[in-house]
């Protein structure tokens, strides 16, 4: 056993290389007694302690210190022959791989670095490092994950934790923060992936717990382990959620992530109209081609619908006369063949429907009624009946095949490589601009909640980490021509290209309606960056027991008015809800459009249980305006609380002065400070 002693006791075992952590305020932070770290090669389990050498040594540098581990040297199994008679032979494999746990002497922070040595290309996975040990069933222990908006898990929650979107990827759906923490009886820790390209998280929870384990996987990039993976764990006493995600905010502070909607702004003042609009989500044409999944052969009739330019413009005067004053319609299916089809050759605009000067005629009317207009618009997917399709330009596994299927509209594609896009997109919307097409934003679909792309193409070589890079780079053409970027979700890595999303909603929003929950919803993107990307919310009410108004409330966020689904039943659209009345839904839809334009560009200061009820939420944001929501009886309150911000604004000074004591020793009391 080797200890480090600094402000967290800090032990490691050499026989099982496991850690252990104590807190001044005796928390103590060990991994699960089960877990025994390892990677997958060739689909077996190989143990980290199965090396034929392992070295640990004490690490000393200007910055902290920790232990580095050396694994040299592993049997790897290889299966052969048929199926139904497998063989396996042991063969020897240089792999080698360094481990290094240290703790920052400025901050006390501890990272775990997995650093090759020697690459062993046949790794598909390393699950290190490992889950905490978590076993204790009490509603005090909970477990928080970035899934969508987020999930706080109690661990003695009744429902099991389903499949998470995207297998918990980092930079997907299934995270749109690369971290996750734990709290137990107000000791916490904050796990941040500094290396979030190729990663993700493994999270179980059973019906009623009486545990929750949360622990991270890394997996290689282009077919390789080639570089240094990092995470960092940053301990803190008296925390819950708010504080877990406002400490995530610093982090971005720190790594230059942060830029608001009010930065943003000054480059395109749209924003500020954007902020409390109503939104509408329609289409102009759909066509299901017959060797789509989607085709219905029973119902052919079913896989084509058509509504023109002039059908839509129409609507403009009535949504005028129900009194809307701010409104941005997103269009689909606006080009030729059809909602999802061609891409990236979506040209020209849908001749049935009226053609240029239809779309044309729109865009303008919109524009004469004070609203906002954008477009649908897709540059990862890439159908073989685009004119441009080319094998070539799709992504290349390394082993030389190409990801394609036919799933959507379009039919047989594959995945256009990241590279080639912002060229599509410059040349697409030079496209629109000679046509007379006045844009205010644009929704390149997918980009945010897909994981990131990787091409093997020697011509075009992409890491996971590029392709995110260059999806940024479409943003920033968009911005540049004063065009709104939007995307179908939201992601930590996009927050400073990205100004609004489709949507991003909680876990639950995304399965059929009464479906249990994995936990309950909490807002932690939303005390992230709530003032950093706009977010429009469903408006459904699902059941006499579940009203989405009261989420969109309870973020800050803004109103769909009309959200007409591309697909039945698929991304949170089902049918079977309660009725409203048009004039029921703009009055709804007012009261969640005017809180927004007040909070939009605001900071989301704080979230609470009020009385320790979960389904009883309080959110304040930074000009004092509080929303409390009862979950149970499905009303709300809007009302204005300054000294509660005064109050927060304090806790945030006296916050960032205790992260500081390790550099400053200052030992600020907090009572005394108040």
């Amino acid at each position: 056993m080797v200890s480090l002693d600094s402000d967290l006791t800090f032990s490691f075992n050499e026989e099982n290389v496991h850690f252990q952590i104590e807190t001044k305020a005796g928390a103590n932070w060990q991994w699960a007694s089960h877990y025994d770290p390892y990677l997958i090669i060739n689909g077996q389990k190989v143990l980290f302690r199965e090396a034929r050498e392992i070295l640990h040594a004490p690490y000393r540098s200007g910055l902290g210190k920790g232990i580095y581990s050396t694994f040299r040297g592993f049997t790897v199994s290889e299966t052969s022959g048929e199926a139904s008679s497998e063989t396996a032979t042991e063969t020897p494999s240089d792999l080698a791989f360094a481990t290094l746990i240290w703790q920052e002497d400025a901050t006390g922070d501890v990272y775990f670095e997995w650093i090759p040595l020697a690459e062993e290309p046949r790794i598909t996975a390393v699950y290190w490092p490992g889950p905490m040990e978590f076993t204790k069933a009490s509603p005090e222990w909970t477990t928080l994950l970035p899934i969508q908006q987020g999930l706080l898990i109690p661990n003695n929650w009744p429902v099991e934790l389903g499949q998470i979107a995207f297998d918990g990827r980092f930079g997907t759906a299934g995270a749109y923060l690369p971290m996750f923490a734990q709290i137990k009886d107000g000791q916490a820790y904050l796990a941040i992936c500094e290396t979030p390209w190729n990663a993700g998280y493994e999270a179980v929870h059973p019906a009623g717990g009486p545990f929750t384990e949360v622990s991270v996987r890394l997996e290689p990039s282009l077919g390789r382990m080639s570089e240094r993976r990092v995470l960092k764990y940053h301990f803190m006493e008296g925390a819950d959620h708010v504080a877990l995600a406002k400490a995530y905010r610093r982090h971005a502070e720190e790594e230059g992530k942060i830029l608001t909607l009010a930065q943003k702004a000054l480059q395109n003042p749209s924003i500020h109209q954007l902020a409390g609009s109503f939104f509408v989500h329609q289409g102009i044409k759909t066509f299901v081609q017959e060797d789509s999944d989607m085709y219905d052969a029973v119902n052919p009739e079913a896989n084509n619908h058509l509504h023109t330019f002039a059908e839509r413009e129409a609507e403009v005067q009535h949504w005028q006369d129900l009194g809307i004053k701010k409104l941005y319609l997103h269009l689909d299916g606006w080009a030729e063949p059809g909602y999802d089809n061609n891409h990236p050759d979506y040209f020209p605009a849908c001749e049935a429907a009226g053609g240029w000067d239809g779309l044309r005629s729109l865009a303008d009317r919109m524009h004469e009624a004070g609203y906002l207009f954008g477009i649908h618009d897709q540059y990862r997917d890439f159908y073989e009946k685009a004119e441009s399709f080319d094998l070539r330009f799709a992504c290349e596994l390394p082993d030389g095949t190409h990801p394609q299927h036919q799933h959507w509209a379009g039919g047989p594609q594959s995945y256009l490589c990241t590279t080639q896009a912002p060229a599509y997109v410059k040349r697409n919307f030079s496209r629109l601009q000679a046509e007379g097409i006045s844009l205010d934003a644009a929704y390149l679909d997918v980009f945010t909640c897909n994981e990131g792309d990787e091409c093997n193409h020697p011509d075009h070589r992409m890491t996971r980490r590029e392709s995110y890079d260059e999806r940024q780079k479409c943003f920033h053409y968009l911005t540049s021509q004063g065009i709104m970027p939007s995307s179908e979700e939201v992601n930590d890595w996009a927050i400073r290209s990205q100004v609004f999303c489709h949507y991003a909603p909680y876990d639950f929003m995304m399965r059929e309606p009464g479906s249990p929950k994995y936990g309950i919803p909490v807002p932690l993107f939303n005390l992230v960056y709530h003032d950093c990307v706009i977010q429009p919310w469903m408006m459904d009410r699902v059941s006499q027991t579940e009203d989405y108004m009261l989420y969109a409330l309870l973020n800050g966020g803004a109103p769909y008015f009309i959200r007409d689904a591309a697909y039945p039943n698929i991304d949170g659209s089902f049918a079977d809800t309660v009725a409203v009345s048009e004039d029921e839904q703009v009055s709804r839809c007012q009261v969640v459009a005017d809180l927004h334009e007040k909070v939009a560009l605001l900071e989301l200061y704080s979230h609470r249980f009020v009385g320790g009820d979960p389904w009883v939420q309080e959110s304040v944001f930074a000009d004092g305006t509080r929303v409390t929501v009862d979950f149970h009886s499905q009303t709300y309150v809007i009302d204005r609380d300054i000294d509660r911000v005064i109050d927060r604004a304090v806790d945030n000074v006296i916050d960032r002065a205790v992260d500081r004591r390790a550099v400053d020793k200052s030992g600020i009391d907090r009572e005394e400070s108040k």
